[in-house]
């Protein structure tokens, strides 16, 4: 089977069978191993994870920045997306896992978030409607196939409002390949030998694919974008970057 195809039916399984660990690979957060605790220590995170989001936002583009209409892209079961709609008028999380977004509005109704829109995505993000003064997404492109997650990149710029932020974490190299500067092996995954066999009791993959950077910042750069922030990330040795950017105005 084509990989390309296998990767949605894996985030669905993930999303029905494991989806808190799914988002963030800790033990603790295991279906057969989460307490109440560990479930707001997940939420809590996302919360952290928002505010350094937002305080980038201010220190390096605007002091005044205010997040009004948010853009989630791959918003799975809703940790940013609750600590998001607590700061700004709408968020629409957009996921492909039917399972984590049923999840995504259980925890919603549990912190009482009525400001959000939940849809299922696809690569045209065909279900989106307006433009956004923040788009983001983190820890979710790695688990696309490169060919489609730089088609999908390009689509959600299209959503970006003017003088509106894109904060788009993406991971680039592997600390297991020091001799080529972090560039795994190239792998076809388009190649019809290139099967995935689903082993009972085993988690379904979770691809973790490298971006090549050049043509991020080549696609940014093209909507006229002059001025990139960059974080570096590291997670478990799969070495990535946050890049904040401003979409101009038109004069």
């Amino acid at each position: 089977m084509n990989k390309d195809m296998t990767t949605d039916m894996h985030w669905e399984k993930w999303g029905e069978d494991d989806p808190y660990f799914g988002v963030i690979t800790n033990e603790k957060f295991r279906l057969k191993n989460i307490t109440s605790e560990a479930k707001k220590d997940f939420f809590a995170s996302g919360q952290y994870d928002i505010n350094q989001v937002i305080n980038t936002c201010k220190q390096h583009f605007n002091p005044d920045y205010v997040p009004r209409k948010i853009l989630d892209f791959g918003c799975g079961v809703g940790r940013l997306v609750i600590p998001f709609a607590q700061i700004a008028e709408e968020v629409v999380g957009i996921d492909i896992s039917e399972s984590m977004l049923k999840e995504t509005k259980r925890n919603c109704k549990e912190y009482k978030i009525k400001n959000t829109r939940l849809f299922k995505s696809d690569d045209d993000l065909s279900l989106l409607k307006g433009h956004f003064n923040l788009i983001h997404s983190c820890l979710v492109f790695q688990h696309i196939p490169v060919d489609r997650g730089r088609d999908i990149f390009k689509n959600l710029l299209s959503y970006l409002e003017e003088e509106g932020i894109c904060a788009i974490q993406l991971t680039y190299a592997k600390t297991i390949f020091p001799d080529t500067y972090g560039i795994p092996p190239k792998i076809d995954q388009s190649s019809e030998d290139f099967e995935y066999i689903d082993i009972p009791d085993q988690d379904p993959e979770m691809q973790m694919n490298p971006y090549n950077l050049n043509e991020i910042l080549f696609i940014i750069q093209s909507i006229g974008v002059t001025n990139v922030y960059i974080k570096f990330t590291d997670h478990g040795g799969e070495l990535g970057t946050y890049l904040y950017f401003q979409k101009p105005k038109k004069i």
